[in-house]
C-alpha cells in the first residue's frame, strides 16, 4: 500500500467453484482412497484450522463492484462466505455430499511437510508444501471490509458443492446433510 496507495486489495479466503483445488480435490480423494486426512499440529488438534470459503462467482462480483466504485481505492477487502468451518467439518460436508464413508486420518503438520516434499514432484502435485503452510493458520475474515461492503450476498457451500460434486456421488444418490 506504501507504493501504490490507490491499489484495492482483495483477500479471499479459501475460493470455491466448480473446478476447484478444495472441494474437488478432496471428493477425487475420496472415491479413490479409504482415508482422508486432517492435518494439525497435533493428532489431538487434526483438523481444527478454520476456514470461510467463499464462492468464485462471489470474488469475481466483489472485484468488479470494486473496478466501479471510486471509494474502493485504497483498500483492503477479506472476502468469505457466509459460514466459518473447521476442517475437518469441510472433509465431513465432502463426505456427505459424495455418499461416501471414510476413515478421517489426524496426520501432524511435520510428517504431511515432508511427505508434500515429495507428492509436489509428482505431475499434477496431489499435495505441496505451501498447501500445507496454508493449512496451518485459520483463513476467515476479520474486521475488514467485506462482501457485505460491496453489496454482494456470499453464497453458502451448501448451495452450490453438492451439484458440482455430483460427478463423485457414489452410486448417483443424492446425499443431504
Amino acid at each position: 500500500m506504501a507504493e501504490f496507495p490507490a491499489a484495492t486489495v482483495v483477500r479471499p479466503s479459501l475460493v470455491f467453484g466448480p473446478e476447484d483445488q478444495l472441494f474437488n480435490r478432496f471428493a477425487a480423494l475420496a472415491a479413490l482412497s479409504p482415508v482422508l486426512p486432517l492435518f494439525g499440529e497435533t493428532i489431538a488438534e487434526a483438523g481444527l484450522t478454520r476456514f470461510q470459503p467463499v464462492y468464485v462467482g462471489d470474488v469475481a462480483a466483489a472485484i468488479v463492484r470494486c473496478l466501479a466504485e471510486d471509494g474502493a481505492a485504497g483498500k483492503i477487502y477479506e472476502l468469505g462466505g457466509p459460514k466459518i468451518y473447521t476442517y475437518r467439518q469441510l472433509m465431513a460436508l465432502v463426505l456427505a455430499y459424495t455418499g461416501r464413508r471414510r476413515l478421517l486420518v489426524p496426520v501432524p503438520f511435520g510428517f504431511a511437510h515432508v511427505g508434500a516434499a515429495i507428492l509436489e514432484l509428482l505431475p499434477g502435485a496431489p499435495l505441496t508444501r505451501d498447501q500445507v503452510r496454508l493449512l496451518r493458520q485459520d483463513s476467515i475474515c476479520g474486521a475488514l471490509p467485506g462482501l457485505a461492503q460491496l453489496g454482494v450476498e456470499p453464497t453458502p457451500v451448501e448451495a452450490v458443492v453438492p451439484g458440482f460434486l455430483s460427478r463423485f456421488r457414489k452410486g448417483g444418490r443424492v446425499v443431504e446433510v
